[in-house]
């Protein structure tokens, strides 16, 4: 293997990757910079992972002055880039949940989207914030308007211990719609909502602010966000997401130059609009062949800001403007503010609808890959601690599920289902395609036979239900010899009085509803 000799004058291997520490100066183009290659070093470990240094000793600088061109933006861990101030040094995190999600009803009609369960132990929320943790974004605010109690009830406090709280006093805090004498309204929209606590921002010795969503499901690297948006001598860098034709009209589109600056914006094109909107994404750094099928840019709702021009956007350029999506994005473009665009080219989804949530969760049981995996060991998500016992399978069937903490599954089928924490199924029951959100808590054998006793079912499965492309929110009641495989593919319907609903074709079990035996959806 190859050596290098640094200053030090030991011998080290070369590791198979090297990592880029970038001197950002600002005014720097956006086609070439230049910077200095700082080569990985690394023992080698049994399990052939690397580590940064080698008996105790730092990588070091090797010196080769590099020049290489800032359009590849791809959003991977598989390098290291580090800038001067770091992320947690310099950029404060804002997150934006609670409001109204009227597509979600009734999941949501009693809590915030972001606190909505996911992933069979998570919450979104938890996911949004391990992602800010993982790319040394520390301090951290969520603004909530809608069911701020849910935020304070599941704010992921051990992501603020674990790595905020012994880390450059790092905080993760919920900051609540609050009325003042100098405004007496709840959050108008999401530029509003920064808005209204620039007071307290402008305090943080920060030099950006990063604008995120707290109910989309998706892993970015902020670190490279960030840098990009340094790098470019941005006012502002909007995340993109790159499309085909078919998907694009759904979203607020944008068109850019040959420098990746965004020049225009359009919301939900059609026709010769939409053909206009088309863009040449390899600028972004994206290869030719899928430049061709995705010719499109989205705009993903998040965003870098420089304090100072977020400070003079929302105070004196738009002093009304409420959304930024909307309003303060287009409205800084058309004043000549630099707004570039930032290629992210993974998996994302906004959980705004029944189906877009249903298919998320059973996303993460798809083979060979899921679309979001929760086993990436360089980017954990963190959760609450609930100190549950293993998942007990007795005689059980299981095949490409999830299976949550503290579940009992006894003699049944379980295919291509994601099962959430205390879930209790009974024996001969057939789950296919198919949410389950678990339960709050145990009921005890005392409580199994008073139910019994005055005619009603314990929370869980009954024994020999049959249930298919549903989702069975938490602390359901479904009984014996229940069906629930809408034979009849209804599409929509509202029978919340009856404990469920179906949109989509998706039957939805409500929050703590009895589902009595032998009925049939």
């Amino acid at each position: 293997m190859a050596t290098l000799a640094p200053s030090c004058g030991l011998q080290v291997p070369l590791a198979t990757s090297a990592s880029f520490c970038i001197s950002s100066t600002r005014g720097r183009s956006l086609r070439t910079f230049s910077l200095w290659a700082s080569f990985k070093v690394s023992a080698d470990h049994p399990d052939g992972s690397e580590s940064g240094s080698v008996a105790g000793h730092p990588a070091h600088d090797v010196g080769i002055p590099i020049i290489v061109s800032s359009q590849a933006v791809s959003d991977s861990r598989s390098s290291q880039i580090c800038h001067e101030p770091v992320a947690r040094r310099g950029v404060l995190g804002r997150m934006l949940g609670g409001v109204a999600a009227a597509h979600l009803c009734p999941r949501t009609n009693n809590r915030a989207r972001p606190v909505v369960r996911s992933g069979a132990n998570y919450r979104l929320i938890y996911i949004a914030v391990s992602t800010c943790l993982d790319s040394d974004i520390y301090e951290i605010d969520l603004r909530t308007q809608l069911y701020s109690a849910s935020f304070d009830r599941h704010l992921p406090r051990p992501c603020a211990s674990i790595k905020a709280g012994y880390k450059s006093g790092g905080f993760v805090e919920v900051l609540a719609a609050q009325q003042s004498p100098e405004n007496p309204n709840w959050f108008q929209g999401t530029a509003d909502a920064v808005r209204q606590y620039l007071w307290l921002f402008e305090e943080h010795n920060v030099l950006e602010f990063s604008i995120l969503a707290g109910d989309h499901l998706y892993r970015m690297d902020y670190e490279r966000f960030i840098q990009a948006h340094r790098e470019t001598d941005a006012d502002i860098t909007v995340a993109a997401l790159p499309m085909d034709e078919k998907r694009a009209t759904a979203f607020g589109l944008m068109k850019i130059d040959e420098e990746g600056r965004i020049i225009e914006f359009a919301e939900k094109p059609k026709g010769e609009q939409l053909k206009a909107m088309k863009v040449d994404t390899t600028i972004l750094g994206l290869d030719d062949e899928r430049a061709k099928e995705l010719p499109f840019i989205a705009s993903m709702g998040i965003y870098v800001v420089s304090k100072n021009v977020m400070l003079d956007l929302l105070r004196d350029k738009f002093p009304g403007a409420n959304d930024f999506g909307s309003e303060v994005i287009p409205g800084a473009t058309s004043i000549g503010m630099r707004v570039q665009a930032y290629l992210y080219d993974g998996y994302w989804e906004d959980i705004g609808t029944i189906e877009a949530f249903y298919n998320a969760n059973l996303g993460i049981t798809k083979k060979p890959v899921p679309d979001f995996s929760f086993y990436d060991r360089s980017s954990p998500i963190y959760t609450q601690p609930r100190y549950l016992p293993p998942s007990k399978m007795l005689d059980a069937d299981v095949t490409d599920s999830v299976i949550g903490e503290g579940c009992v599954i006894k003699n049944c089928k379980i295919h291509h289902s994601v099962v959430g924490l205390r879930s209790c199924i009974s024996e001969g029951a057939i789950i296919e395609d198919t949410l389950l959100m678990g339960a709050d808590y145990y009921e005890t054998d005392a409580d199994r036979r008073f139910l019994a006793a005055k005619g009603s079912v314990p929370i869980g499965i009954g024994k020999n239900s049959h249930i298919k492309r549903a989702i069975i929110d938490k602390n359901a009641r479904t009984g014996d010899d229940v069906k629930i495989i809408n034979g009849d593919n209804v599409q929509e319907a509202a029978r919340e009085t009856d404990g469920y609903f179906i949109k989509s074709g998706i039957v939805t079990v409500i929050k703590d509803a009895l589902i009595p035996s032998g009925t049939v959806i």
